[in-house]
């Protein structure tokens, strides 16, 4: 017997399939890898709420071998990408680009199209770029959308007749007044405005902000106060359906950069006819807020008209009028406007210490970039009383949306925040018991006693990571007609409804408003509350 035969005869005993190239049974062929790896969920949730692959690519033309390719900023994909369109690649080589992914493969890689050219790759200003490419963000408004808003502004001419009803349905001490003509082609019902511009408003924003959505108003009352909150109408010239109202469904939300901002809505609307801006009449929807002495809200109702903000302010003017260091714009607001306003702040914030919040301590930082794109410099944003007035007015008029929403139709778009899962939290104490601090049992964990382990921190080496790592262990907050309350601001029911020029969310709330309490036909259709569910999880997602 020769070598030859021996060695054909151990592998045939050994393993039959072993020769002339044959698999071992029961085991499937290795694939070739051609392309991106895809994650398999491990559940029907996981599935359910699986981010969907980017459209787009970013990345840098390059020369390969097999042919022109696209090098992805984006390291985690290792992808190599042929670029379809030799000459148009050759005449882009070294440029960054946007790329569309093409369903068809060529070479057993997978093909993608140039379409937009996004410059030097070192320059800084593409930074934002590549993550709004990189992430799908429509940054770029549809024909149709365009020509929808400039209509509206063509059209915006407040009629002067005079009439109409509060939501309470009964007679407003105020005149009330019909809506813009503009509402016309729309369908928007001219019954139930009121007129506000005799209430002294002001807006207090950052003084780089455009778009002023909403406008606050306080006046003792007497042991409490009575504020009021007027929020852009945006539902009056956002029309379910419309081209408008489908854009800002898509984009969900507006998205901000340090050197940009990708609006929800466009300009026209966002920076103009939906911008409270002050002297101008805007449509608005409001809501009156009663106070007791200790904060809590007797009683609240909301109205729908025009109102006239009779100031643009921004934080730190407001609190050095407050400080005795007023300008020439707020020295005259001082009394009536400014003082009455930090009155009902420190009216509200007795009710949130009794509640007790979560409060954490993260300084905001502020990105100031040179006119060449550079970062110029990194700062922490000062953060004054005046922004926390803002924060308070604006959670007591969510929580009131909410409640009224609850309570006349049943039916309402939440801002739900569940308390930390097991996992986080044996995660919280693991990394707690290190510096000597315990953590209560899941079943009694409660805002206000995170709030006091980092109050007891404050001030020391681990302030900062403690402070880190209480956030890092906090579930998402998210949208959803289901309730279960919000844990960080340990509040029963809460909505959003002070933001709809950059958050879909709360022009829904404003929607569901107008039909709960009877202020117009432009209301909340049945479609929109049937599938509410489908929009929370939608726009939970593009947040």
């Amino acid at each position: 017997m020769t070598k030859n035969m021996i060695r054909k005869k151990k592998l045939k005993t050994k393993n039959p399939n072993a020769q002339r190239g044959k698999r071992p049974p029961n085991k499937k062929p290795q694939k070739k890898f051609r392309g991106r790896i895809k994650h398999k969920p491990e559940s029907k949730e996981e599935t359910k709420k699986a981010r969907p692959l980017p459209e787009t690519v970013v990345g840098i033309v390059t020369k390969e071998r097999f042919g022109w390719s696209l090098k992805l900023t984006d390291r985690r994909d290792k992808t190599d990408y042929l670029i379809r369109g030799p000459a148009k690649a050759k005449e882009m080589a070294g440029t960054l680009v946007a790329a569309k992914l093409l369903k068809s493969t060529k070479k057993g890689r997978e093909e993608v199209e140039i379409t937009h050219d996004l410059g030097k790759p070192d320059d800084p200003r593409n930074i934002s770029l590549i993550a709004i490419h990189g992430n799908d963000v429509p940054y770029l408004f549809p024909k149709e959308v365009i020509e929808e808003a400039e209509n509206l502004k063509k059209e915006n001419k407040w009629d002067s007749r005079l009439r109409g009803n509060d939501s309470e349905g009964t007679k407003s001490k105020t005149k009330p007044v019909t809506p813009a003509k503009a509402g016309a082609p729309f369908n928007v019902s001219t019954k139930n405005q009121t007129d506000l511009r005799d209430i002294p408003f002001v807006t207090i924003d950052g003084p780089d902000s455009q778009d002023f959505d909403d406008a606050v108003f306080a006046e003792k009352d007497g042991k409490g106060w009575h504020v009021m909150i007027a929020i852009a109408d945006v539902a009056h010239y956002v029309r379910a359906g419309g081209a408008l109202d489908r854009e800002a469904y898509l984009r969900g939300n507006s998205t901000y950069f340090p050197d940009r901002v990708v609006p929800m809505l466009p300009e026209t609307l966002s920076n103009d006819l939906c911008s409270l801006r002050p002297n101008e009449d805007r449509a608005c929807m409001a809501v009156h807020i009663w106070l007791n002495a200790a904060g809590e809200m007797k009683r609240w109702k909301f109205v729908r008209g025009v109102m006239k903000s009779k100031a643009r302010l921004t934080y730190e003017q407001v609190q050095a009028a407050k400080d005795g260091d007023p300008d020439e714009t707020t020295k005259p607001l001082i009394k009536d406007v400014i003082e009455p306003l930090y009155g009902a702040y420190a009216c509200l914030t007795k009710a949130r210490l009794k509640r007790g919040t979560l409060e954490l301590d993260l300084p905001e930082r502020k990105v100031e970039i040179a006119k060449n794109g550079t970062v110029k410099s990194i700062s922490v944003r000062e953060r004054l009383d005046s922004h926390r007035l803002i924060e308070e007015l604006m959670i007591a008029a969510n929580v009131a949306a909410a409640a009224q929403l609850e309570g006349k139709s049943g039916t309402c778009l939440y801002r739900v925040h569940d308390k930390p899962t097991e996992m986080k939290l044996d995660g919280l104490r693991d990394f707690l018991d290190t510096i000597g601090i315990s953590l209560v049992p899941a079943r009694q964990l409660h805002p206000r006693l995170l709030t006091q382990i980092l109050e007891n921190v404050a001030g020391s080496d681990h302030a900062q990571i403690v402070n880190e790592v209480v956030l890092r262990a906090q579930t998402k907050a998210t949208y959803t007609p289901d309730n279960i309350g919000h844990f960080g601001l340990a509040l029963a029911k809460y909505a959003h409804f002070t933001s709809p020029i950059r958050r879909y969310a709360d022009l829904i709330v404003h929607r569901g408003l107008i039909r709960a309490c009877k202020l117009g036909d432009d209301g909340l259709t049945d479609h929109d509350s049937e599938k509410l569910e489908e929009i929370g999880e939608h726009i939970s997602a593009t947040e």
